[in-house]
């Protein structure tokens, strides 16, 4: 199981004295958390926040993901996460000595996974000890970034000077990789994340809540948090235009709407400056280069790329890029073609799109836009615009590989077996959490049937699965102009 970007505790390991308070206590993922957030609110975004130049640990701190099935079962106390996941698994006889729990530390880029933590060469340890103990192919499940963690292993365990499994490994090893919420190709509300430290939940909270947020942690604080931590950024989107539509135009854009979703950054009031032009993402993601310091921008140049390969000889030389390993778009599933991919994604919750920014005019901030807070109307919530998703990740991102891209040879040569199934969001309103009907991003590993299906491939009946799709994303898939050659 690999666990999604809020799922893993961080624990602290440092003995020094600036950690010595909290020594193996989680300033992520519990109660300890959010009183150290409280309480010693400068000491905690210290101990948070990764080196801003090699994204490593600063000096004198040491937070490592929590092990073990505690890593990952509950957020804190009575908010479970991958509990009910794993009371289904032991339900069919799965236990510590055939189950695993791969959590990890997400603020790390990836690369910076199996250079601090040897991740990647302890996953596949793991997995070779597990096929050689019980003579069986491993079912690889992964939730949110951690199908994006899942395919990047992939690419790392069969490339030579890395993980030197060769292209036969992951055949030979993994019987199935389940996708759940899968941030395939990132999410758009990454953006205002890193850009102005918003996104729909800041921006939304009556004033008097986003007056005590930015007393405690202001939107420019938060975004150098999430800078400092660039495992944060893989989620960005990628497949630029060809994905997310143009100024004028894009694929889940729906009739009667007022603004095409592909001009992902526009402005309510334009000033004659050069600078207060709409942007599509290419152009908003470059916007975003263009306005960070040096060290950010270093550290998501060097990690990750954004852009589509048109070729079979171009997938074949990222294979060589690691870079390119975390976008599908830009490399290629396994050569596995007896391995089964299975979709599990939920759908009909709004999700953020694209949004209204205004410039920052203060000389003293550090950023250059934030959210228009102040436009409602022509489809907008607070300056946020939403579309078709699980609430998290827009359906382009979590359907359109499953759904196209990967029945496209040239990133899936193998002929790797695919199956979608879309769980309608169709929330309990008496449940916070959404009830047994919920499709939310988060929600959905407690929904009965997401176990179910998950249940059947892990038992060895996912063939019985039959394919079935609630949103309209074969029809945006095939809009989106990325073919074959």
């Amino acid at each position: 199981m690999v666990p999604g970007v809020i799922s893993t505790g961080l624990e602290s390991w440092g003995t020094g004295e600036k950690s010595r308070p909290y020594f193996r206590k989680r300033l992520w993922g519990s109660w300890s958390m959010l009183r150290a957030m409280i309480t010693d609110r400068a000491s905690w975004k210290q101990h948070i926040m990764l080196d801003k130049y090699h994204g490593l640990d600063p000096p004198d701190i040491k937070l490592r993901a929590a092990m073990g099935f505690d890593a990952t079962d509950f957020f804190v106390t009575g908010y479970w996460i991958w509990s009910k996941i794993l009371e289904n698994l032991a339900s069919i006889g799965y236990d510590p000595t055939s189950a695993y729990t791969a959590s990890y530390d997400w603020r790390l880029a990836y690369l910076n996974l199996e250079v601090r933590d040897h991740y990647f060469s302890r996953l596949k340890a793991h997995i070779e000890l597990a096929h050689k103990l019980s003579g069986k192919k491993v079912a690889l499940v992964a939730h949110s970034m951690g199908s994006q963690v899942a395919h990047y292993f992939f690419k790392w365990v069969e490339a030579e000077g890395y993980g030197g499994g060769g292209p036969l490994w992951v055949d030979e090893h993994i019987d199935s990789f389940i996708n759940i919420s899968g941030c395939m190709l990132g999410a758009i509300k990454g953006l205002p994340a890193v850009l102005s430290g918003e996104m729909r939940d800041t921006v939304q909270l009556n004033p008097v809540a986003v007056y005590g947020l930015e007393k405690f942690f202001g939107r420019q604080e938060r975004a150098e948090i999430m800078r400092a931590m660039p495992g944060i950024s893989s989620m960005l989107p990628k497949g630029g235009d060809s994905i997310w539509g143009n100024l004028t135009w894009a694929p889940d854009d729906v009739p009667g709407q007022d603004m095409s979703f592909g001009s992902t950054l526009k402005y309510a009031q334009k000033n004659s400056t050069t600078d207060s032009q709409n942007m599509t993402i290419t152009e908003s993601m470059q916007f975003l280069l263009d306005h960070s310091d040096d060290w950010y921008a270093d550290q998501l140049t060097r990690n990750y790329s954004h852009g589509v390969a048109l070729t079979r000889k171009e997938i074949e030389q990222n294979e060589k890029i690691p870079s390119k390993w975390v976008n599908p778009l830009e490399s290629r599933l396994p050569l596995a073609p007896n391995m089964k991919i299975y979709c599990f994604y939920g759908v009909g919750k709004p999700t953020e799109r694209s949004y209204f920014i205004r410039s920052v005019d203060d000389p003293n901030s550090n950023l250059s836009v934030v959210i228009d807070s102040s436009i409602n109307g022509q489809g907008s919530d607070h300056g946020v615009i939403l579309g078709e998703g699980d609430g998290t990740v827009p359906i382009l991102s979590s359907g359109y590989m499953c759904s196209k891209g990967w029945k496209m040879k040239r990133y899936n040569p193998a002929g790797v077996q695919i199956k979608t199934f879309e769980l309608l969001h169709e929330p309990d309103s008496f449940d916070i959490r959404g009830g047994p009907t919920t499709a939310d991003h988060v929600d959905i590993l407690g929904r009965p049937d997401l176990n179910e299906l998950i249940l059947r491939v892990v038992a060895g009946h996912g063939d019985e699965i039959v394919e079935t799709i609630h949103s309209k994303i074969l029809e945006y898939a095939e809009k989106v102009p990325i073919y074959d050659d």
